[in-house]
């Protein structure tokens, strides 16, 4: 377990299947994400009960508000390769209470901590919408910059297509 002053990050159980389900319907946390098909509670819980153990090469953990024990997002480091010490980074804070109140910010910096010290990383890299300042700003404050940009790669619910933004931290770089 990662622990902060807000948040706990903690290996994902079945039984948070039903604080996950109602994120998958919530267009506020779908909106930058890839979205799959609508997904039952029977079908999260399937998932919460299948999933695959953490390993060096992909890290899911629940972000936990520390005072209301309360699972309020996901964070996880994937594709790890341990050949180059490089994984990619995802992160989304599903309770829309805890929406800009820094869980996020904390939450990302253990993670990136664990990335780099727990898991030898030399470089954690993450792909946002272009769109989505609010998150830029956030990986912009803990240390991460801008490579590149993908044009018109991501669509949207609605169908548009949107600029994906690459952006990465060194081991070392984390504010």
């Amino acid at each position: 377990m990662l622990e902060g002053e807000l948040v706990r990050l903690r290996a994902l159980e079945p039984e948070d299947a039903e604080r996950l389900h109602p994120w998958t319907h919530d267009a506020e946390v779908g909106r930058w994400m890839i979205n799959e098909h609508p997904l039952s509670l029977a079908q999260v819980r399937k998932r919460c009960e299948e999933r695959a153990l953490n390993t060096y090469e992909k890290v899911v953990l629940g972000i936990e508000a520390k005072a209301e024990r309360k699972l309020i997002g996901v964070i996880d480091l994937r594709d790890a390769e341990p050949e180059h010490g490089e994984a990619e980074l995802d992160v989304y804070i599903g309770d829309a209470e805890f929406r800009g109140g820094g869980y996020g910010t904390e939450a990302l910096r253990l993670m990136c901590r664990y990335g780099f010290n727990a898991m030898r990383l030399h470089q954690i890299t993450l792909w946002v919408v272009a769109e989505n300042e609010a998150a830029r700003h956030v990986y912009r404050k803990i240390g991460f910059v801008e490579e590149g940009r993908h044009r018109e790669s991501f669509i949207d619910a609605d169908g548009e297509r949107h600029d994906m933004i690459l952006m990465s931290m060194l081991k070392g770089e984390l504010k």
